[in-house]
């Protein structure tokens, strides 16, 4: 939403886009809660004006940055020190450098749940496969010595 500004005299002075928490939520497809939750944690900072909360466009990249790192497996704590770093860096170095380390330790984190995920479906495969020719040895009526 874009709102003009206005002076006492009635002319415009500036635009900028504010947000709703319904906007928010709706444009992100989340409840409103959540994103309170995200305020309560410190990564948001809405704009107050008595109870209502006004987000800037600030807050919805913000929001959208918190998405994404969850998206990427990314805990609250590592994504508020990234969004501090870019805060206390506006180069985007500091934050660009631990964001690629967190990448790095989340992929290796991934590429060992894939491993082990391999190894678990290798010996499920085992199993069924001998469950299934007990199963075949039972209809051909032969007997029902356990092995293994």
């Amino acid at each position: 939403m874009t709102l003009a500004n206005t002076r006492p005299d009635g002319r415009s002075t500036e635009r900028t886009e504010h947000y709703t928490i319904t906007q928010l939520a709706h444009e992100f497809a989340m409840t409103s809660r959540a994103i309170r939750f995200y305020e309560d944690q410190g990564l948001l900072a809405p704009e107050r004006r008595g109870n209502r909360r006004i987000y800037h466009a600030r807050d919805r990249v913000r929001l959208k940055l918190i998405l994404r790192g969850k998206r990427l497996g990314m805990s609250l704590a590592e994504i508020r020190e990234i969004l501090d770093l870019y805060d206390a860096d506006k180069t985007e170095r500091s934050q660009l450098t631990r964001f690629v380390e967190v990448l790095a330790a989340r992929r290796a984190v991934l590429l060992q749940q894939r491993e082990d995920i391999d190894i678990v479906l290798a010996e499920i495969a085992v199993v069924e496969h001998e469950c299934r020719r007990r199963l075949r040895a039972i209809d051909r009526g032969g007997s029902r010595v356990r092995t293994g």
